[in-house]
C-alpha cells in the first residue's frame, strides 16, 4: 500500500508540474508590471491622447453654459471661477485620482469593473452560472471576510434579498447607459463648440453654416471608425499636449494682462457670496459649472490602457494646472469684457495665435470625440459579455492593440443620434444642459458602488467610508438638483437615450436569466442517461458532436430534445458551455476546463470555455481547434491515471450514482511522444470512476497497472478521439424561442414576446461569433415558456 501511495504521489507531482510552471509564469507577469520611471512617463504622455481629450476641451463651452443669459454682476465671475476650482479639486483630483483609481479590477476601470469586484466578493450575480473551479483562476482575486466584521454584515445584507441584487444591477446598467449617452453628446458639443469659434473672425457667418460644418466633421469622424486609429493614433498625445500647454499659456497671459486680482477666487468665501447674491439663478448655473469636469469618468474607464500611476502623474503635473490656468485666464478676461461670455474662449485668445489655436482646438475636439466613441464600443462589448446586451459584431481594428475595436451597428446608431442632436439643437447651450445630466448621473453611480467596495472589498474604516460617501454624495446631489432644472431645456435628451438603452439592456438580461433558469429546471438527470446504456440507446455516428449550452453543469434539455426526434448521436459528445466571468480576463492556458460526464464508455464530456469581460473573440483564433486540443490533452492526462481506480458513490457534478467501465477501442496508430507533448494544455479534473464499491465518498481504492498497459491505454484512447475528429465535427446550437406563459401579466408578455424576441432576431448568433463553418452547423429548435 505504501508503494502504491508513493507511486500515486509521484504521478500527482508530475501532473502538478504544469500548474506550478503556469503559476510561475503568472508571478513573472505580475513582476513585469513593476514599470520603470521612463516607462511610466511614456505612458503618462500617451494617456493624454486617450484619457484627457474630453476633460481638456471643456474650457470651450463652460462659461458660455454657465451664463447663457449674460453676466449681470462681475462678482459672479469670481464666484463661478471659485466653484470651478473646487469642483476640479474635489471630483477629478480627490475622488477619482486618490480613491476611485485604487478600485481597479486587475488594472481595468469603469462601471463594470466596480460591479465585477462586488460580484466576486458577494453573491449578487443574477446569472448563477458560476462553478467552484472559477475561483481558482489566477485573475479571480478574492479574499475571505470574517463573520463578525462590518464587511460581513454588509455582505449578508446585500445578499439577503433578491430585490437588492436587482437594484444594484439596475444602478450599474443606468450608469452604463449614461456613459453611452456621453458617447453621443461629447462629439456633438465638442465639435460644435470648436467650429463655432470661426464666427469670432467671421461674425457675419450664419449659425446654420457652422452647424453644417460640424455635421460634415461628425459624419467623417464616424465614417472613419471602421479603419481604427492605428495609423493616426500616434498623433493624439502630441496634439493634446500642445492643446494643454496652449490653453495654460493663454490663461497665464490673460491673468497677467487683464486682471491678476482674479486669483482671489481661490478663496471659497466667493462661493458663499455667489449663492447669496443670485440665489435660484446662480443655483441653476451650477449645471454649466458641472461641465468643467466632463470626461472625468474617462480617468477611470480608460485605465486599462495605462497604469494608474501614469494617469495620476499626467493629471496632477499637466492637466490639472493647465485647466486651472485656462479657467482663471478666461475669468480674468471676462471681468474686463463681460459681454463676450458667449465666446469667452476664442475672444480671450490673442489675435496673433487665433488661427493656430482654432486648428488645434478643432483637432482636440475630434480626438476627444474619438476617445469617447471608442470607450462606448468597449462598454457595449463588456455589456454583451456580462449578458446585458444582444450579441453584436465586434471588429478588431488593430493587431498591435487588442482593445481597439469597432462595432458597426452601434457606430451608426451613435452617428444618427449625434447628427440629430447637433442639427436639432444647433446650440452648445442646450446640448450642455443635456450633457450635465449624463455626467452627474454617472458620478452618482460611481460613488454608490465605491461605497460598497470600500465596505466589502477594502474593508475600510467605517468613519472614512462615511466621510467619503456623505461628502461626495452631497456635492453631486447639489449638482444633480441644479441640472434637473435643465430637463425642459434639453436635459431630457440623455434621459430618453438612457431610458431606451435601459429598457433594451434590462429586457435582454431578464430574458437571458429566465432562459437560463428554465434550462436549469429542465436539465436531463444523469439517471436517464445511464438508463440508456453504453450506446445511449441510439445509433452512435462516427464523429464529435459539440453541443452548446449555457449550463455549467448537468445535461441540457437540448440533448434530450435532439435524441428524441433524431435517435442518433456522435461517438463522442461534448457539452460546451461558453461563459463570461466577473473578471477582466482569463489566461489562454486556463480558458478551457474539461471533465468527463458519467461512465467512461459513454464518451461524454463537458468543456467550460471561460472568458473575462474584456476578452475578445478574434477571427484568427481557431476556436474549434483549441477546443479539440484541450479535449485531447484531457484524454491524455486521464489515461495516465486511468487505472488508478477510485470509488465514489455519486458523481460530483450531477449527484447521481453511476458505474463506470473502461472503454475498449481498437489501436490503429501509435502516436509518438513528441505528438503527445505537443498538444495544448487544459485544466484537468476528472469524475471518472472505474468501479463502484459500497464505501463512503472519502474512501479511495487504488490499483497501479504496469507501465506498458498504461501507455497502450493512453494511445488507444487518443487514437479513438483522433479517429472521431477525422470523421467530422458538428456544432449543435439551440435555436430557442422564448415565450411568456399565458398566465403572465401584460408587461411580461410585451417584454418577452415582443421586445426580447425582436432583439434575438436582430442579434448575431453564437455560431457567427465563434466562426463556425456553415456546413458544420446544426440548429435544434425549441420553445421555452417562462
Amino acid at each position: 500500500m505504501a508503494s502504491g501511495q508513493g507511486s500515486i504521489w509521484e504521478l500527482d507531482q508530475k501532473l502538478d508540474e504544469n500548474i506550478d510552471a503556469e503559476a510561475g509564469r503568472v508571478r513573472g507577469m505580475e513582476a513585469c508590471k513593476e514599470l520603470t520611471a521612463v516607462t511610466v512617463l511614456r505612458l503618462a504622455f500617451q494617456s493624454l491622447g486617450v484619457v484627457y481629450g474630453d476633460l481638456g476641451t471643456s474650457p470651450l463651452y463652460v462659461f458660455k453654459s454657465t451664463f447663457p443669459q449674460g453676466i449681470d454682476d462681475t462678482e459672479d465671475i469670481l464666484g463661478s471661477l471659485s466653484l470651478i476650482i473646487y469642483t476640479l479639486t474635489m471630483i477629478p483630483l480627490i475622488k477619482y485620482v486618490f480613491f476611485v483609481m485604487r478600485a481597479n479590477d486587475n488594472g481595468e476601470g469603469g462601471t463594470f469593473a466596480l460591479y465585477s469586484l462586488i460580484c466576486r466578493h458577494a453573491k449578487v450575480n443574477t446569472i448563477p452560472n458560476q462553478h467552484r473551479t472559477d475561483k481558482q483562476l489566477t485573475t479571480y482575486s478574492q479574499s475571505e471576510i470574517q463573520g463578525t466584521s462590518v464587511a460581513a454584515k454588509v455582505k449578508r445584507w446585500l445578499e439577503g434579498k433578491r430585490y437588492r441584487h436587482n437594484a444594484l444591477l439596475i444602478l450599474v446598467v443606468l450608469g452604463t447607459c449614461m456613459v453611452i449617452g456621453d458617447g453621443i453628446l461629447t462629439p456633438a458639443i465638442s465639435v460644435l463648440s470648436s467650429v463655432g469659434g470661426i464666427k469670432v473672425d467671421h461674425p457675419r457667418m450664419s449659425n446654420d453654416v457652422v452647424v453644417v460644418i460640424a455635421l460634415i466633421i461628425l459624419v467623417g469622424l464616424f465614417s472613419m471608425q471602421r479603419y481604427g486609429t492605428d495609423r493616426v493614433g500616434w498623433l493624439f498625445a502630441p496634439v493634446v499636449l500642445i492643446w494643454f500647454l496652449s490653453i495654460g499659456t493663454i490663461g497665464a497671459y490673460n491673468i497677467y494682462e487683464h486682471n491678476p486680482k482674479v486669483l482671489r477666487a481661490f478663496s471659497p468665501h466667493y462661493i458663499v457670496k455667489f449663492f447669496k447674491r443670485g440665489k435660484k439663478r446662480n443655483w441653476v448655473s451650477l449645471g454649466g459649472i458641472m461641465l468643467s469636469i466632463t470626461g472625468t469618468e474617462a480617468l477611470f474607464a480608460d485605465l486599462g490602457h495605462f497604469s494608474s500611476l501614469a494617469v495620476q502623474i499626467a493629471f496632477t503635473v499637466l492637466v490639472f494646472p493647465c485647466l486651472l490656468l485656462a479657467y482663471t485666464g478666461q475669468a480674468a478676461y471676462l471681468t474686463k469684457y463681460p459681454s463676450d461670455v458667449s465666446e469667452a474662449f476664442y475672444r480671450s485668445i490673442p489675435d496673433c495665435v487665433y488661427w493656430p489655436i482654432f486648428v488645434v482646438a478643432t483637432i482636440a475636439a475630434v480626438i476627444a470625440s474619438q476617445a469617447t466613441i471608442s470607450a462606448t464600443f468597449s462598454i457595449i462589448k463588456q455589456s454583451v459579455a456580462l449578458g446585458f446586451f444582444p450579441m453584436v459584431k465586434v471588429v478588431h481594428t488593430s493587431k498591435q492593440f487588442p482593445g481597439q475595436i469597432y462595432i458597426p451597428e452601434i457606430n451608426w446608431i451613435l452617428m444618427i443620434l449625434c447628427l440629430a442632436i447637433t442639427a436639432g439643437f444647433k446650440s452648445t447651450t442646450q446640448i450642455g444642459h443635456a450633457y450635465g445630466i449624463a455626467v452627474v448621473a454617472v458620478m452618482l453611480v460611481t460613488t454608490i458602488l465605491m461605497t460598497l467596495i470600500m465596505l466589502i472589498v477594502w474593508r475600510s474604516n467605517i468613519l472614512l467610508v462615511a466621510i467619503f460617501t456623505l461628502t461626495f454624495l452631497f456635492v453631486e446631489m447639489v449638482y444633480f438638483s441644479a441640472v434637473l432644472f435643465k430637463v425642459g431645456q434639453g436635459g431630457w435628451v440623455p434621459l430618453v437615450i438612457a431610458g431606451v438603452f435601459l429598457i433594451v439592456m434590462c429586457v435582454w438580461h431578464y430574458g437571458t436569466v429566465k432562459k437560463y433558469k428554465f434550462e436549469m429546471q429542465c436539465k436531463v438527470p444523469m439517471a436517464w442517461i445511464l438508463g440508456l446504456g453504453p450506446s445511449l440507446g441510439l445509433v452512435r455516428v462516427p464523429g464529435i458532436g459539440l453541443v452548446y449550452t449555457d449550463l455549467p453543469r448537468g445535461v441540457p434539455p437540448i440533448f434530450s430534445h435532439f435524441v428524441t426526434h433524431l435517435p442518433a448521436i456522435h461517438s463522442i459528445v461534448v457539452f460546451v458551455c461558453v461563459k463570461y466571468l466577473p473578471v477582466t480576463t482569463v489566461t489562454p492556458e486556463e480558458r478551457f476546463y474539461v471533465k468527463r460526464i458519467g461512465p467512461k464508455n459513454l464518451n461524454m464530456f463537458r468543456c467550460a470555455v471561460r472568458y473575462g469581460y474584456t476578452d475578445l473573440h478574434k477571427r484568427e483564433d481557431d476556436f474549434e481547434n483549441l477546443l479539440i486540443k484541450s479535449l485531447t490533452q484531457y484524454v491524455h492526462q486521464e489515461s495516465l491515471i486511468h487505472s488508478i481506480s477510485y470509488s465514489s458513490d455519486e458523481d460530483e457534478e450531477t449527484g447521481e450514482p453511476f458505474n463506470a467501465e473502461s472503454t475498449n477501442v481498437s489501436q490503429c496508430k501509435v502516436l509518438s511522444e513528441t505528438e503527445l507533448c505537443g498538444l495544448s494544455s487544459a485544466s484537468i479534473t476528472s469524475d471518472v470512476s472505474l468501479e463502484t464499491f459500497p464505501v463512503s465518498r472519502s474512501e479511495v481504492r487504488f490499483s497501479i497497472p504496469s507501465e506498458a498497459s498504461t501507455v497502450d491505454s493512453t494511445i488507444s484512447d487518443l487514437q479513438y478521439l483522433i479517429n472521431c475528429r477525422d470523421a467530422g465535427i458538428v456544432h449543435i446550437f439551440g435555436n430557442t424561442i422564448v415565450r411568456a406563459r399565458r398566465d403572465s401579466n401584460f408587461i411580461k408578455r410585451v417584454a418577452v414576446n415582443h421586445i426580447y424576441a425582436f432583439l434575438r432576431r436582430i442579434c448575431r448568433e453564437n455560431s457567427v461569433i465563434f466562426n463556425v463553418p456553415h456546413e458544420s452547423l446544426l440548429n435544434v429548435g425549441q420553445v421555452f415558456y417562462v
